[in-house]
């Protein structure tokens, strides 16, 4: 069993960390967040130290699981001068697990290769409560040596592993699949808008498009909180928004054209504009029911 840590417990951090500990007998040693009463409250839960610095996170562990926002905290907590994660870290695996640009999942496993340090990205396409239950579907980008060494721990995470190739590939994977997410609720959303402008039995409708084209997972998880107006966040519109962005600086770079997902991150970037940012995605229906959003 491995000494393991988290920096970054929000719902899924949290999650994983729980699942280590209490189903597979790890040693949730330690814990960090700048949400101090997050950390708190799991550092109590799982007798881990709530770290207040992040040298004292690398003393403590062997295995470092992050799950941070966005390329500017996964920067942060690695590259920033003074206290970081890598001092000290020699021998130290970290698996960096946020939807981030490849970019910086690279910069991070130089870093870590220059101080004896192994770098793994473990990007996820689940819930919270596939976190909790050990069942992600998890999508490894990093050298083959390293993901042997740790592929116990992460089969212990989830039900369904992938390789996908050097550091970056993972991100780039987990780029598309949010990208492809994101437009299937975007239109699920019209549709179900306009079905209801229509007068059309919304359930009636969902029925059908499960057994035609227009079937999707999406329709599974979120057509019924969009009809609902219940988005309690999951995955929230801010992230959708984030993610369909570095789908889109990937077109960019490879020189393609995504008109879809340049108008689908439109519809997610409006809804931070307008406040909705931190309900789920599902909250996207919020723009395309007649009568709904925030001047209704």
């Amino acid at each position: 069993m491995s000494k393991v840590a988290f920096v970054g417990v929000g719902r899924m951090g949290s999650n994983m960390a729980r699942h280590l500990q209490l189903d597979c007998g790890h040693d949730v040693t330690a814990v960090y967040d700048v949400n101090k009463d997050a950390s708190a409250g799991i550092a109590n839960e799982l007798g881990a130290k709530d770290c207040g610095t992040l040298g004292e996170v690398t003393d403590a562990a062997e295995i470092i699981f992050t799950v941070v926002t966005n390329d500017d905290a996964m920067r942060a907590i690695f590259l920033q001068d003074g206290d970081n994660l890598l001092s000290g870290s020699s021998g130290k695996t970290f698996i960096n697990c946020a939807t981030l640009s490849p970019g910086i999942h690279k910069e991070v496993y130089e870093a870590g290769k220059s101080v004896g340090a192994h770098v793994l990205e473990g990007a996820m396409a689940s819930s919270i409560s596939q976190a909790r239950e050990g069942k992600l579907f998890l999508m490894i980008g990093g050298d083959q040596e390293v993901f042997d060494q740790h592929k116990d721990i992460l089969e212990q995470l989830s039900v369904n592993l992938r390789l996908c190739g050097p550091i970056g590939k993972a991100a780039e994977v987990k780029a598309l699949v949010n990208m492809v997410m994101n437009i299937n609720t975007a239109a699920l959303a019209e549709g179900l808008g306009l079905a209801d402008s229509l007068g059309l039995d919304l359930e009636m409708v969902c029925e059908i498009f499960a057994q035609t084209g227009a079937n999707s997972r999406v329709l599974e998880t979120d057509s019924g909180d969009m009809i609902a107006r219940d988005h309690e966040c999951w995955f929230s519109a801010e992230h959708a928004a984030k993610d369909s962005g570095i789908a889109a600086a990937l077109a960019g770079e490879a020189g393609i054209n995504l008109p879809v997902n340049d108008a689908t991150k439109a519809q997610f970037d409006r809804m931070v504009t307008v406040g909705l940012g931190e309900l789920d995605k599902s909250g996207i229906a919020e723009l395309t029911f007649k009568g709904r959003g925030p001047s209704a």
